[in-house]
């Protein structure tokens, strides 16, 4: 299934109740899989991952937590995540944001310094040199730099719960810095308390700028600003989708 045809069904409630049945999740995620069954694309493979973990929700009680590579705890405060994904539009925006960690851009930019143009590489997957390119572009480029910052920051915090990175010295320092955030508040945060934190403060950086910038806001960005407002549930939906789905297959599908 191509995004292009699903993103105008999103509402669609035959749509929706397709991908969230348990007759296509048994073809897209076999119980046993010995490597001659059919080969879902990406974006079907994590639409069904969506609607799935939704249809779980509707009927858990609680849901546990990892609070390291080996403790978790059971949370009960289930709704807040209904809530999040009640919304058709926002279970689109998860897929999309899954979807897009399948293939990475990188490439190098050009800055002029005191000493002469430097070359800079940045990377989708990398949140310094990412962060890097907002001293680069213009107002207009920002809007999709700081939504893509937000994007990589549930990302990360979202899929790999369990290696949430923590920078520090200079990198800190420039997240910090295009995060608006004084390093006084980080002094107890780790690495995903700091990208839930920063992450809500880009996607509505983003969604700031584009609204004074007066760009369409169409898509999945729509619901951007609301995301930021409920960052942490945000984050706990991809934590339940991936507990469930992706955690064998993270190596698979996100080969960065």
């Amino acid at each position: 299934m191509d995004r292009q045809l699903l993103e105008p069904v999103a509402s669609d409630t035959g749509l929706i109740a397709a991908l969230g049945s348990p007759a296509l999740e048994s073809v897209v995620f076999p119980p046993v899989d010995d490597g001659t069954g059919v080969h879902p694309s990406p974006f079907l493979t994590f639409a069904v991952a969506v609607h799935r973990t939704a249809a779980a929700l509707a009927a858990a009680t609680f849901l546990e937590e990892r609070l390291g590579p080996r403790r978790r705890i059971p949370v009960f405060d289930v709704e807040s995540l209904r809530a999040v994904l009640a919304d058709p539009l926002r279970r689109y925006f998860f897929i999309e944001l899954l979807a897009s960690y399948t293939r990475v851009s990188s490439g190098v930019t050009w800055r002029r310094t005191p000493l002469g143009w430097r070359r800079q590489r940045f990377s989708e997957l990398d949140p310094v040199r990412l962060a890097g390119l907002l001293d680069e572009v213009g107002p207009k480029e920002r809007v999709g730099v700081y939504r893509r910052l937000g994007d990589l920051s549930l990302f990360l915090v979202g899929v790999f719960p369990d290696h949430p990175p923590l920078p520090a010295g200079a990198a800190a320092d420039r997240l910090l810095r295009h995060g608006g955030v004084h390093p006084d508040r980080i002094a107890d945060l780790d690495g995903g308390a700091l990208f839930e934190l920063l992450g809500a403060r880009w996607y509505r950086a983003a969604t700031r700028l584009a609204v004074g910038a007066g760009l369409p806001i169409t898509g999945t960005f729509s619901v951007v600003g609301d995301v930021a407002d409920h960052f942490r549930e945000a984050r706990r939906v991809l934590n339940a989708v991936t507990d469930r789905y992706l955690f064998p297959l993270r190596s698979r599908w996100f080969p960065g």
